[in-house]
């Protein structure tokens, strides 16, 4: 029998030594269809004595067809930045609170997975952030982020002034707590708290939100995916600014950042019937009755 992909990386929430049993019962079930199974490194330390053989992430290249993800959306986050370069379709199998990403249940993880094997799923590319921080014209922090980078103060002592541009175009000096730089599939975690607009994942765009602005006509604002977006930092004090809540980096007054598509996507492959207006409403709760 023919499957469209012959090699399955499975990778694991970080230390969480609960994801060891279904995990080693997804692989036995993957093993007994004839599909080569790897583990994560790291996973592979909660897992005890197993048949499989181990990667690191950054090994994986060339070597696996598809990785499924057992966590929540944090764990998907991380590893989708790190697999994405290598082109390797992520899916997810939801072992947290939320889900966005990771939307395949416990429950129907063996047949989903087993229509996937066939051929029989849903594929939806996602954006990614390219970040780099220049300090007196020399790059000092590259990151890449999957939901937004957030550029935030410390301290509660004082706001955040920074100006920003667009395509070398002047938009605004802002002034505030902080300030968001979002892809569609981040417009559901930080942004939306901070008063940004939903954005469906198809959509080749950034929003840029701010977070409790001193004007407050100073609203959020949604710019093309081609763009490129220039902050200039005035005024830090404690000001970090962060990537996807797992990294950040201390900035300095008269740091640029510099915002703009990642050139690489993350594939997600979701069961076929998958929507995402669905999802809105299973996880934001709209399908509940006032």
């Amino acid at each position: 029998m023919n499957f469209s992909f012959k090699t399955v990386a499975l990778i694991g929430k970080y230390k969480t030594p609960a994801i060891a049993e279904p995990l080693l019962r997804l692989a036995g079930f993957l093993a007994e269809k004839g599909v080569v199974v790897v583990v994560d490194s790291l996973t592979a330390e909660h897992l005890g004595q197993h048949p499989y053989r181990v990667l690191s992430l950054d090994k994986m290249e060339g070597e696996v067809d598809l990785a499924v993800v057992m966590g929540g959306d944090g764990t998907m986050l991380n590893i989708a930045r790190t697999l994405a370069p290598f082109g390797i379709p992520l899916a997810g199998v939801n072992h947290g609170r939320l889900g966005f990403l990771t939307d395949i249940s416990l429950e129907s993880m063996k047949r989903t997975l087993s229509a996937m094997l066939q051929g029989e799923f849903v594929t939806e590319k996602r954006m990614l952030l390219a970040v780099r921080v220049m300090r007196n014209d020399t790059g000092v922090c590259h990151a890449t982020a999957f939901n937004e980078m957030v550029v935030h103060r410390s301290n509660i002592g004082s706001m955040i002034e920074c100006e920003v541009r667009i395509d070398g175009d002047y938009l605004y000096t802002q002034r505030a707590d902080g300030l968001i730089v979002s892809t569609p599939t981040g417009s559901t975690a930080y942004a939306l708290s901070a008063g940004g607009p939903i954005v469906h994942p198809a959509l080749d765009v950034m929003a840029l939100v701010p977070v409790c602005p001193h004007t407050l006509s100073n609203r959020p604002i949604v710019v093309s995916g081609e763009s490129e977006i220039e902050i200039l930092m005035h005024r830090t004090g404690q000001v970090h600014v962060r990537f996807d809540s797992h990294t950040h980096f201390d900035l300095q007054v008269h740091d640029r950042l510099v915002v703009a598509r990642h050139k690489e996507s993350v594939r997600l492959l979701h069961p076929v019937g998958h929507s995402y207006y669905h999802t809105l409403r299973e996880k934001l709760l709209w399908n509940k009755s006032l």
